[in-house]
């Protein structure tokens, strides 16, 4: 997906409507610098233009990170005139830098949408004999060739026929970044972790969020 915006809005629009949904940890790094961001007010940032979406992904990230002592406040808060998904140049991305760490934050974790997929699953099942073989009596009658032949399971009549039936699912993947940041550091060594999530199906915004929030802040932790 080119714009985080679309990206967070598909997501919204199917954490709503989806039935089942599973976060995945694809890769994780973390560098030296890592324990620093515990000293640091962070600010976490959902980009996105969705309020729905921003509000509920900045909350639980913020929440798990508390939880696990980071001292965490969501942009939605503290600076709810920002617009995250807003691209901007070098000089107005410096403003918001400088106006950032005026609020007293030195800490960035920022989630954006990066891909978005979908593909579809078909899965067979029947075109077999229920009842024709049971493991259960392994050896058993199969133990001898005379049994075997003359045991009246073996013969076809034994079992129903179960008719092959086949199912065809769209599956909706959604690949999520989070990055942090110490804002003391100097540019170019300011990275402290980055972890990249897929998220399949979801169900809703606030399950979805919650779960994916701890993913990070294992992520984190670990």
């Amino acid at each position: 997906m080119k714009t985080s915006n679309y990206s967070f809005l598909i997501l919204a629009v199917a954490l709503v409507l989806s039935s089942c949904s599973s976060v995945k940890v694809l890769d994780s790094w973390k560098g030296d610098n890592a324990p620093s961001l515990k000293e640091k007010n962070i600010l976490v940032i959902a980009r996105t233009d969705n309020k729905q979406a921003r509000i509920a992904f900045e909350e639980e990230i913020a929440n798990q990170l508390r939880d696990s002592d980071f001292k965490a406040t969501e942009s939605f808060k503290k600076l709810p005139n920002i617009d995250p998904d807003r691209k901007l140049d070098e000089a107005q991305t410096k403003t918001l830098v400088e106006t950032i760490k005026r609020e007293g934050f030195d800490g960035i974790v920022l989630s954006v949408v990066k891909d978005y997929s979908e593909a579809t699953r078909t899965s067979t099942d029947g075109g077999y004999y229920a009842g024709a073989s049971y493991g259960a009596f392994y050896p058993g009658y199969y133990g001898g060739f005379y049994g075997y032949y003359s045991h009246p399971m073996t013969y076809v009549s034994t079992g129903s026929y179960m008719p092959m039936t086949s199912t065809t699912t769209t599956v909706k993947t959604y690949v999520i970044e989070t990055v942090a940041y110490n804002l003391d550091e100097e540019d170019g060594k300011q990275l402290v972790a980055v972890v990249t999530s897929s998220l399949e199906n979801p169900t809703n915004i606030s399950s979805n969020a919650a779960e994916y929030a701890k993913k990070i802040k294992k992520a984190l932790k670990n």
